[in-house]
């Protein structure tokens, strides 16, 4: 748990598989809130700092192949510095933190997809956090056949075996399944404009 006094509330998360269209439904949520008068920075994970840029490269290059356990730690080290660096001074200014994957996705990836126990990888990234998780998570839920399909350049994670991804998917399930209150699940496989609609109306916006 996080001792700061800031307020999560504002702090969404967006998260599935490759495919699912995380960044189209953030970037249209990101101008619902800016029509409405609210300042909003938008995230990306692993990414969004200079370490963090670095880091990501590592990671997604393809050009290195880090053991599921050095994964897992350099993707909650570009948390470390992007929670610092970024999440809590916007939301201590008073803005919105819309992000483009989360802690949630190395629960899913590092450890149901690359079979790391749950409790570590929740525990290493609590304390690259400092408790500082997204108030909300949206899952735009797409089963691993639709969501490959709609890579257009898949990355050295994208281009996993399609086993792999099921295991994500189950994942997220549990996830979900186990946080209720933290998790909206949308069916990403309805047209854009019927899943933003959803996800606006499961937050609460006009």
């Amino acid at each position: 748990m996080t001792d700061r006094s800031i307020d999560l509330s504002r702090y969404l998360a967006f998260e599935g598989v490759e495919g699912a269209g995380k960044s189209s439904v953030a970037g249209a949520i990101a101008k619902r809130i800016t029509r409405t008068g609210g300042q909003v920075v938008r995230v990306r994970e692993p990414g969004g700092t200079p370490v963090g840029e670095r880091v990501r490269d590592i990671l997604l290059s393809g050009e290195v192949h880090p053991l599921p356990r050095s994964e897992a730690a350099l993707f909650a080290s570009a948390r470390a510095q992007l929670v610092a660096e970024v999440v809590v001074p916007a939301l201590e200014a008073g803005s919105w933190v819309i992000s483009d994957r989360s802690a949630y996705s190395s629960l899913a990836y590092q450890s149901g997809g690359r079979g790391l126990p749950l409790d570590d990888v929740y525990r290493l990234n609590d304390i690259a956090l400092g408790g500082v998780w997204p108030s909300t998570v949206v899952l735009l839920r797409v089963g691993t056949t639709d969501g490959l399909a709609r890579q257009s350049d898949p990355d050295r994670i994208g281009g996993e075996s399609e086993a792999f991804f099921d295991d994500v998917v189950a994942t997220f399930d549990a996830l979900a399944a186990a946080e209720p209150e933290r998790f909206i699940v949308v069916d990403a496989t309805q047209p854009l404009d019927a899943v933003i609609s959803e996800v606006a109306d499961g937050l609460g916006m006009p």
